[in-house]
This record gives structure tokens, C-alpha cells and sequence, in this order.
């Protein structure tokens, strides 16, 4: 009688594959040009150039040319609806207005070359100041990291890297291998902040040679820096396996659990993965819980939801109805189960 070796069930089989079904790609691909070309580039491989074609609608259709429109003639995008933030001066409500609208630009894929692009990142960089820092140039930064890795990572995509702007991230970080908008009051890394922070890098590495006026040398020792640097953080979030204590392995945060979109300064699972994506990061098994997570947020019809908003305010609806089908979850999702189907095994 034929004999067969024992089961192992400690051998690790590969996940199953999550190709978006055609459905899924034609709903996406029905909706604003900011969600089509991700989809062309991220889910069905279109040509350089089909897929440009269609980034370029994002400046002149759709919510990006909405959002574009309401840059005031000053830099800004006005300074929110009557009640939102009153903690905060005026000046202050309209500059964190304006790092979340040029954040999502960025998430919407707006090209920098475009001439509405130049045109509105030169009224910020020439027209917007921080009054209490002195009148500080907005693209120079201010004094939290979460919000400097924000406006590195703008003046990288938009314009040109700040390389002081950089360098003073470098000198915040903490032992742990994060960033804390608190510290040195805490000297424990916050999620929240890491990931603004490691955005900001990733964007500042990949315009390295917008550099003007700094030698090539001074530019080459910086990207150094900040490439270490961002490893370092990058490994602050694997160990954690993205969202759970060092310590005793639980659930930092039940709301990390939730996706969103935009996400503005808010850390969430979803927004972690993509980074990584986004990062070239080769996925290993510390972020086998993450993409559970995720697949166990998809709803029966295929699709992933809405789960929350958050109170940061732009002036630009897109999608806002809670636990109704999202294109923004959706193609994020699928994006990053792709990128753990093709490269973890």
C-alpha cells in the first residue's frame, strides 16, 4: 500500500488572488477622471500614454478642477464653514485648509506640469505665510512634522524639495524609528504622524532632481539620509504589523480598522498598506493581519465601503454617504491586494 508523508500544516500556502472582476473595473472606470487613470494604471496596465490622457482630464474636469477653482486669487481656499475649528485663528483654519486641499490634489493625481497646476502652487508658494512663524513662506514648513511631512511632500510633488524642510524632519526622529507631533513631551512614535511623515519622504526622494541651486552632491547626502530614515520608519509600522501593539500584540486602534477618504492626517490600515505599495515595498508576513483586515471589510457585491468620514473640512463633496459603496476604498483595495497577490509569494 502506497504510503504518504504526514500533513504539515505549518506550511504556508499563498493567499487566494483578488482580481477585480470586469463589473467591478467598469463601475470604477465609470466615474471622475482622478479614479480612472489610477484604474488604468494601477488595475488594467493601459498604455503611458492612454493613461496620461486621462490624468490630464483630472485639471480640467471632475473634482479636481472643482477643487482648482476654488483657490482664492490670495493662495487659499478660504478658511471653512461657520463653526469648524473656532479654537483656531482665522489665518490658521485657512492654512490647514489649504494643506488638505493640496493634499488631495496630490491623492487625485493632479499632473505638476499641467499649466493649472503651476499656476496654483505658485500663488501658495508666493502668496501664503505662517503670520506667527514670522511670515515664514507656507513650503517652508512650520514646527509639527505631521503637518511639515504634509508640505514636504506638496513642495516635492508640486514645485521642488525642500531640502532644510527635510532635514529637519531628519533631526525629529524618534528612537523607535517614528515622528510625534508631541515630542520630545513624548518620546513614543504616533502612527498618525509617521505616516504624514513618511509620505512627505517618499515624495521628496522621488523629486530629487527638481533641485535647483544646491549642488548635486549636497542633494545626493541628503536623499541618503532621508532613504534611511524612511526605512527606519517603514520598519516602526511592520514590526507593528500595522496596527497593533509592539508590546502586547492588541489592537492599537479599533478606528485604524475603518478606511476612509480623504484621510487627511488620520492613520488607518488601508492608508498604511498603500503607502508601502506606493513605496515599492516587497510585502512580507508582518502584513499578513493587515490584508485580512481588509478583505474582511469587502461587502458581498465585490466592492469595499465608505466607513467613515472625518471632520477636517475641503470645500469639494465626493463621496459621503457612510457604508455605501466607495470607488476611492475600492480601488485602493484593489491596488494593494494586487500588490500582495503578485509580489508576496
Amino acid at each position: 500500500m502506497k504510503t504518504y508523508p504526514p500533513l504539515c500544516y505549518n506550511i504556508p500556502m499563498p493567499p487566494p488572488a483578488y482580481s477585480p472582476r470586469p463589473a467591478h473595473l467598469k463601475w470604477l472606470l465609470d466615474s471622475d477622471p482622478a479614479i480612472r487613470w489610477q484604474v488604468m494604471r494601477d488595475l488594467t496596465d493601459e498604455a503611458p500614454n492612454t493613461i496620461a490622457a486621462e490624468r490630464s482630464r483630472v485639471a480640467t474636469e471632475g473634482w479636481g478642477a472643482q477643487l482648482l477653482a476654488r483657490q482664492s486669487p490670495a493662495g487659499h481656499w478660504g478658511e471653512g464653514p461657520r463653526g469648524w475649528r473656532v479654537d483656531l485663528p482665522n489665518d490658521d483654519r485657512g492654512l490647514l485648509i489649504a494643506l488638505y486641499s493640496l493634499t488631495v490634489l496630490m491623492d487625485l493625481g493632479l499632473d505638476p506640469a499641467s499649466q493649472q497646476a503651476r499656476r496654483m502652487i505658485d500663488r501658495v508658494d508666493q502668496r501664503l505665510v505662517f503670520k506667527r512663524l514670522n511670515h515664514r513662506p507656507y513650503l517652508h514648513g512650520e514646527t509639527e512634522p505631521c503637518i511639515n511631512g504634509r508640505i514636504l511632500g506638496i513642495g516635492a510633488y508640486f514645485k521642488q524639495p525642500n531640502h532644510a524642510l527635510a532635514k529637519q524632519l531628519l533631526a525629529e526622529q524618534l528612537e523607535d524609528g517614528g515622528w510625534n507631533c508631541e515630542a520630545p513631551k513624548s518620546r513614543r512614535s504616533s502612527f498618525h504622524t509617521t505616516i504624514c511623515v513618511l509620505e512627505g519622504l517618499l515624495e521628496y526622494e522621488r523629486a530629487k532632481g527638481k533641485s535647483a541651486g544646491v549642488t548635486k552632491s549636497a542633494t545626493k547626502s541628503v536623499t541618503k539620509s532621508v532613504t534611511r530614515a524612511r526605512k527606519r520608519a517603514e520598519n516602526y509600522l511592520l514590526e507593528r504589523r500595522m496596527f497593533r501593539s509592539l508590546r502586547t500584540g492588541k489592537v492599537i486602534d479599533k478606528r485604524w480598522l475603518r478606511f476612509s477618504f480623504p484621510t487627511f492626517w488620520h492613520y488607518d490600515v488601508l492608508r498604511g498598506l498603500d503607502y508601502l505599495r506606493n513605496a515599492g515595498i516587497k510585502p512580507d508576513r508582518r502584513v499578513r493581519d493587515a490584508i485580512e483586515v481588509v478583505i474582511e471589510r469587502r461587502h458581498q457585491n465585490g466592492r469595499w465601503p465608505l466607513n467613515l468620514l472625518h471632520p477636517e473640512y475641503i470645500p469639494l463633496k465626493m463621496e459621503t454617504s457612510v457604508a455605501s459603496a466607495s470607488r476611492w476604498n475600492t480601488l485602493r483595495t484593489l491596488r494593494v491586494l494586487r500588490w500582495w497577490d503578485t509580489s508576496a509569494w
